[in-house]
Formats: structure tokens, sequence, C-alpha cells
């Protein structure tokens, strides 16, 4: 009988040893981490969309303060009392600005019968608006 080349023993060569497979987990672990990485970025892009939306309401009062028409006195006084207090809290020489203009404007809001706003009151009306930092 000849002998066959399995039946040889080796001596120098070890048994083959299991090593553990991990990469599936890595892989998982990777894929877990992109995902909440990508979902951080969309919610960060979504509230900065949201913010930008958002209506300021500082600059819609300083619009509409800007926009009175002068040519009606009444609305006028009553308009500019109403969006000028959004901005008398800010400084106290923005407060003391208001409360002068306010004075100014109150003997047009009262009245049946009135006269155009004059220019000083304008004047106080244009450097108040000068004043406001939006």
């Amino acid at each position: 009988m000849k002998p066959s080349s399995v039946d040889i023993p080796l001596h120098d060569i070890k048994p083959l040893v299991e090593i553990s497979d991990h990469s599936l987990m890595i892989f998982i672990g990777l894929i877990s981490i992109g995902l909440i990485i990508i979902i951080a970025l969309l919610y960060l892009l979504w509230r900065y969309i949201q913010e930008r939306r958002q209506i300021n309401y500082r600059r819609k009062c300083y619009k509409s303060l800007e926009a009175v028409a002068l040519s009606k006195p009444k609305e006028a006084a009553y308009a500019i009392t109403h969006y000028g207090l959004c901005f008398a809290d800010d400084s106290p020489r923005l407060k003391e600005a208001y409360s002068h203009l306010v004075s100014r404007l109150f003997s047009y809001k009262y009245k049946k019968e009135i006269d155009t706003i004059d220019q000083e009151t304008i004047g106080f009306y244009r450097i108040y608006l000068e004043m406001i930092d939006v």
C-alpha cells in the first residue's frame, strides 16, 4: 500500500483558528451614525428655514411706521402712536422721543375736525424714524 498525501503528518503547520468577524456590526454602526448625522443636518436646515420664514414683528412695525400716510392726520396720529410703541422701550432716548412725539400727536387724535399735521411734528416723526434700529 502506498501512502497517500492525506496521511502524511504535518508538524510545521498549525491548525486553522476561527477568527470572529465583526464587520457586519461595524457596517451597521457606521450606517447608523451616518443616518443620525444626516437627520441632524436636515433638522438644523428645517429650523433655519423656519426662522427665516418667521415674521419679524419689529420689521413689520417699522415698515408700517414708514408707510404712514401723513395726508390723513387722524389716522396717521393713531398709526404713529400704535407702531411707534414697538420701539419705545429700546433705549431711554427713544422712550423720551416717543413720549414727546405722542404728546405732539395728541391734539390730532380726539377732535372731530383736524388741520394737517404741522411741519415741526413731521420733523419729530422723521427724527424718530431715523433713531430706530431694526
